[in-house]
């Protein structure tokens, strides 16, 4: 295998694995819990009993950390296993750096502290904070600039996997 389709299909394990880690390996409590603070707390009620529970800042980080380990945990188990049946041999070095770029950058993002989120901040610098707000007509701003900031990183990431990857 050429160097181009090994980096396509590294690209398309990662992106399968971003999926799946993302929407349902993310359990729900990470979901409205990652971006919690203490200016900006998160309500959750137990579905049990119906108890109310307030998150600030440190909820947040660790719910985000939590969700961070898995997607990540989920990035290299798919596309290990894919490799593996493609028979591309990736380097360990590079699915480390690969893996360690996917997870800090998806921290960043996913850590979105209303008013203090990177993606909220580059959206406002690029002239795309009505576009980031809006939640209408079917659209979410927010969600696709998060989903585009994702696959921008995945993308580097296939790239430095591909740096050292072999195929048998």
């Amino acid at each position: 295998m050429h160097r181009p389709g090994t980096f396509a299909a590294l690209l398309g394990l990662t992106r399968a694995a971003s999926a799946i880690g993302d929407f349902w390996v993310q359990t729900e409590f990470c979901a409205r819990v990652k971006a919690a603070s203490d200016d900006h707390p998160v309500t959750s009620v137990d579905p049990a009993t119906h108890e109310k529970t307030i998150h600030g800042t440190a909820d947040g980080r660790q719910a985000c950390l939590h969700h961070c380990l898995t997607y990540t945990a989920t990035q290299a188990i798919v596309v290990g296993l894919g490799a593996r049946a493609l028979g591309i041999r990736v380097h360990p070095g590079a699915a480390a750096a690969a893996l360690a770029l996917s997870f800090g950058t998806h921290y960043a993002a996913d850590r979105r502290v209303p008013g203090h989120g990177i993606l909220e901040k580059l959206a406002a610098k690029r002239g795309k904070t009505d576009f980031y707000q809006l939640a209408d007509f079917g659209m979410n701003g927010a969600f696709h600039l998060d989903s585009s900031w994702h696959h921008g990183w995945e993308t580097l990431a296939a790239l430095i996997a591909t740096t050292k990857a072999t195929t048998r």
